[in-house]
């Protein structure tokens, strides 16, 4: 299993001592991003109301922000995610909107 930052994308390693162990203040060695926030819990879910799958949970109201939350389980994909070139999503979305003029 591989686990992947929600931000850039990069592959991150962490201490595995009987489980997956991620400090609350643990960040991606490649971007910065916090790794103990919602955006790389295999519970966030945006489209739910508060966008956490485990029903139990307070609401957080910063998604990349790292808290306390007990039912915290990072995700593991087997796949990267894709990543998109800043210029590609600008050229996407000047042909978005080119019909509109």
């Amino acid at each position: 299993m591989a686990y992947y930052c929600f931000k850039c994308g990069n592959e991150v390693e962490f201490a595995v001592k009987g489980g997956i162990m991620v400090g609350r203040l643990d960040a991606c060695e490649h971007c910065g991003a916090n790794l103990h926030c919602c955006k790389n819990c295999v519970f966030y879910d945006p489209g739910l109301h508060n966008q956490c799958r485990e029903p139990h949970t307070e609401f957080i109201r910063d998604r990349e922000e790292p808290n306390f939350c007990s039912s915290y389980e990072f995700r593991n994909d087997d796949t990267a995610p894709k990543k998109v070139s800043l210029d590609a999503a600008k050229s996407k979305l000047a042909d978005l909107f080119k019909n509109l003029k």
